[in-house]
Order: C-alpha cells, then structure tokens, then sequence
C-alpha cells in the first residue's frame, strides 16, 4: 500500500518560496497568475495491508514528524 500525502501552508501564513515562484512566473512573462502556494508532496510505500492500521500510521507520521501542525494542513490518499 503507498500513501500519498499533500503538505500545504495554512491561510493567512506567509509563503516566500511562493512569493518567489510568482515572482519567476512573472519574469517568464506568462500571464494571468494571481498567486502561487508552494507545498510538498510525498510518498510512503507502507508493508501494512489492513486500511485501518495504515491510516493510522499515516496520521502519527504526518502530525509527529512531517506536516508543522502549527503552520501546515495535510492530506493524503491510500493507494494498492
């Protein structure tokens, strides 16, 4: 089973990296971007087969080690 976890900047917290992404696109002269948000993007190829026991571990590494509760949100998808 792998997880596929989403980490993303809460609103209203402040985003440089994003900031100098935007600041890139607008170098490259493409149009019509209002914002950018920069995250990560991660995958855990889990040895569990039971869903139950493997969101469970996906939650205590996303809150315990991976995502910044304070500053971050998560999500993530479980896939065979």
């Amino acid at each position: 089973m792998k997880a596929r976890i989403k980490i993303t900047l809460k609103n209203g917290v402040l985003d440089p990296q994003g900031k100098a992404i935007h600041h890139a696109i607008d170098a490259l002269g493409i149009p019509g971007v209002d914002d950018v948000r920069q995250g990560k993007y991660i995958e855990v190829a889990l040895n569990e087969t039971d869903e139950t026991k493997a969101k469970a571990a996906v939650e205590r590494m996303c809150r315990e080690l991976l995502a910044n509760m304070v500053i971050e949100n998560y999500s993530y998808e479980l896939v065979r």
